[in-house]
């Protein structure tokens, strides 16, 4: 356990240090030292040091720590509840509804607190639409297999409509904005839109963090978790329900994010163990590590800002295959 709470205590040092490092990273770099001055002693060598960091970078920054953190918490509790490592936030469907909220609002040229609040209130909207499914279809045994079925079918329906939104979309304006959006980006955010989801965020969490035991019995599987009194009806509901507004708070601010949710889990139980009480903050610190050097490789590798879903995709398919081949000898 002090081995852990030691992995923890680093991984933080990690992410503050990634985050000081973040604002001096961008197209204007700024030295490490001149953040420093202004920060603390409120020196000011630069004058456009206080725009860049209060109005550029803090959000970006936020934003990117709220949602790779989120995204790979999500994660981590999915692959915990359905006791498999391939699972990811977008097993119910989430993705999916957000993808097509989003499209909808761009189609019909709604402002951006509209597509937000359309992507979250539709990625919400499939997660129910999941859940019911799996109830209605009554006749099948496996409630675990029953509602990834359930889910995927609501995924699939989904990606049909994205599909539909985007063949009916001006190809001169409207098609690129809804192109761009599903693939990502932290380029729009504001502090507004992160005073917005950082209340949903830290309540989908603190629920999350309370079960985390519970999620370890479950690892044993259901029977032999009713029998240890945990109630796996009101652990799956409290999971689906926190980690659907984790995943839709996200995509509903930043777009269509992959692989964070997937790999990180992987990454951060090969680092702290299975342990789900120290594995979802150790999932939160790492995913927001991960998702901030994105970030600033988005913001810097080019004169053109590449979205985050290319670059995830880039460095996470690799990634994962090497995380798979280190920990090939480890029991999951």
């Amino acid at each position: 356990m002090k081995r852990s709470l030691l992995l923890l205590a680093i991984l933080f040092i990690v992410l503050s240090a990634t985050t000081l490092l973040s604002f001096a990273v961008g197209r204007y770099p700024i030295a490490v030292a001149d953040i420093l001055r202004y920060l603390f002693a409120g020196e000011q060598i630069d004058e456009n040091i206080p725009i860049l960091i209060e109005q550029v970078r803090t959000p970006r920054i936020l934003g990117a720590i709220l949602a790779g953190g989120s995204l790979s918490v999500a994660g981590a509790v999915y692959q915990g509840l359905f006791r498999n490592p391939m699972v990811s936030p977008d097993i119910l469907g989430v993705t999916s509804g957000a993808g097509f909220g989003a499209t909808l609002a761009i189609l019909f040229s709604a402002g951006l607190a509209a597509i937000q609040l359309s992507a979250f209130g539709m990625g919400l909207l499939a997660v129910f639409l999941t859940l019911l499914l799996s109830r209605i279809m009554t006749n099948v045994h496996d409630k675990v297999l029953t509602m990834v079925l359930s889910g995927m079918i609501v995924g699939a329906l989904f990606g049909a409509l994205i599909a539909l939104m985007k063949y009916l979309a001006d190809s001169e304006s409207r098609l690129p904005d809804i192109v761009f959006w599903l693939m990502g980006s932290l380029s729009e955010i504001t502090m507004k839109e992160i005073k917005m989801v950082a209340p949903i965020i830290l309540i989908a969490l603190v629920p999350l963090q309370l079960v985390a035991w519970r999620l370890n019995v479950l690892s044993f599987g259901e029977g032999e978790a009713r029998t240890l009194g945990v109630n796996t009806k009101c652990l799956r509901l409290i999971v689906i329900v926190c980690a659907s507004l984790l995943t839709a708070s996200v995509i509903a601010v930043s777009g269509l994010i992959g692989w964070v949710g997937l790999i990180i889990p992987h990454l951060s139980r090969f680092i702290i163990g299975p342990d789900h009480r120290l594995l979802l903050p150790a999932s939160f610190f790492t995913g927001s590590v991960f998702l901030l050097w994105v970030d600033n490789l988005s913001r810097s590798i080019a004169s053109l800002e590449i979205p985050l879903g290319i670059l995830t995709s880039m460095i996470g398919a690799p990634l994962f295959f090497i995380v798979l081949k280190i920990s090939s000898k480890r029991v999951w």
